[in-house]
C-alpha cells in the first residue's frame, strides 16, 4: 500500500471513530428522558423529589458521560463505604478512590435513594416538603454529600435551567375522590402487584390502609421501602402491632399540622395522634413538652402547628 493510501485510510479510521465517539456521546436532553421516569418512581417509593435525583445524576455524571456511568454504572458518585459489591476506581478527593459499580444504572438510583433514607445524616432532609428541591439542595450541602462549596447552587440551577421541578409534582391529590377520614384519594401510579389503594393525607403524605393479613414485612416488600423506613415513617417498632384499618405512612410525616390544636379524646395516645395529623411524634412531643410515653388525659388540649 502506498503512504498515500495509507493516509487516507487513517484520515478515515479517524474520520469514523470521531463520528462514532460523537454518536456515544448523551445530551442533557436524552438523559432526562431517559432517567425521569426513574426519578419519579424513586420519589414515589422514599419521598426524594425527582428534579434533585435528576440534578444530582447530571451533575456527578456528566449527563450520563463520565466513565464511571459508563463503565460502572454509577451515576450519583457514591463511593464503597462498607460496599461489597463491584467497584471502580478513579482519581477524586484522593488518588485512586473507590467507587461502587452497578450491574445497570438503574440499580445505581435505587442505590441513591437507599444511600439517602439509611443514613441519619440525611433524616432531616425528609422533614421538607416534598417539593422543596432548594431545601434538598441546600440541604445535601450541608450534609456533606459533595464538598464543592457551590454545590447546592449548581442543583438548583440545573432544576430550573430544565425545569426539572415539573417532575416533582407526579403526585397529584384528586378533589374528586375523598373519603370518610376527610384524607384525599392520590391519583398516582400503584406497583404492579399492588394490594393497596394509595392515599394522600390531607397533610401531603402518601399512605395506605392496613388489610387482615398485612405486615410490616410485607408492605415494606409490596412497595420497595425498607422495612426500617415504614416503622421510622409510622414512628414504631418491630415490638408494635398493626391491624386492619390502620394508617401506614409511605413517606415522612410532617413537623406540623394543618390545624392548630386538638382536644384529646378518651384512649388517644400521642402516637394515634401523630397519625391521624400526619405529624412526628417528636414534632408534638416537643412542642407540647411531652414525653412519648406520656399518657393523655381527656379534654387536654396539643399544640399541632
Amino acid at each position: 500500500m502506498t503512504i498515500k493510501k495509507q493516509i487516507l485510510l487513517i484520515l478515515t479510521i479517524t474520520s469514523y471513530n470521531m463520528a462514532g465517539a460523537a454518536e456515544d456521546i448523551i445530551s442533557r436532553s436524552q438523559y432526562i428522558e431517559t432517567w425521569k421516569n426513574e426519578a419519579i418512581s424513586q420519589m414515589a417509593t422514599h419521598g426524594i423529589p425527582a428534579s434533585i435525583t435528576l440534578a444530582q445524576g447530571i451533575l456527578e455524571s456528566g449527563d450520563g458521560n463520565s466513565r464511571l456511568a459508563k463503565q460502572g454504572n454509577n451515576h450519583f458518585g457514591i463511593k464503597c463505604h462498607n460496599w461489597t459489591g463491584e467497584t471502580i476506581h478513579k482519581d477524586d478527593d484522593k488518588k485512586n478512590e473507590c467507587f461502587r459499580k452497578y450491574e445497570s444504572a438503574r440499580e445505581s438510583f435505587q442505590d441513591h435513594s437507599e444511600f439517602l433514607t439509611k443514613r441519619g445524616r440525611y433524616s432531616f432532609l425528609f422533614d421538607l416538603e416534598p417539593n422543596d428541591y432548594k431545601g434538598w439542595a441546600k440541604g445535601l450541602k450541608t450534609a456533606g454529600y459533595a464538598t464543592n462549596p457551590k454545590y447546592s447552587n449548581l442543583l438548583i440551577s440545573l432544576i430550573e435551567k430544565n425545569n426539572l421541578q415539573q417532575y416533582d409534582n407526579m403526585v397529584t391529590p384528586s378533589k374528586n375522590h375523598s373519603n370518610s377520614d376527610g384524607f384525599l384519594f392520590a391519583s398516582l401510579s400503584k406497583p404492579k402487584t399492588s394490594n393497596h389503594s394509595i392515599y394522600i393525607h390531607n397533610n401531603n403524605i402518601k399512605y395506605i390502609k392496613v388489610k387482615s393479613k398485612d405486615t410490616f414485612y410485607k408492605i415494606s416488600k409490596e412497595f420497595g421501602i425498607h422495612l426500617g423506613q415504614i416503622y421510622k415513617y409510622n414512628d414504631l417498632s418491630d415490638k408494635n402491632f398493626i391491624k386492619e384499618g390502620d394508617i401506614i405512612y409511605l413517606q415522612p410525616k410532617r413537623k406540623k399540622a394543618k390545624v392548630e390544636l386538638h382536644e384529646v379524646k378518651k384512649g388517644e395516645t400521642l402516637q394515634g395522634i401523630s397519625q391521624l395529623y400526619g405529624v412526628k411524634l417528636k414534632s408534638i412531643c416537643k412542642k407540647n413538652n411531652l414525653l412519648a410515653e406520656t399518657i393523655l388525659q381527656p379534654g387536654q388540649i396539643l399544640e399541632l402547628r
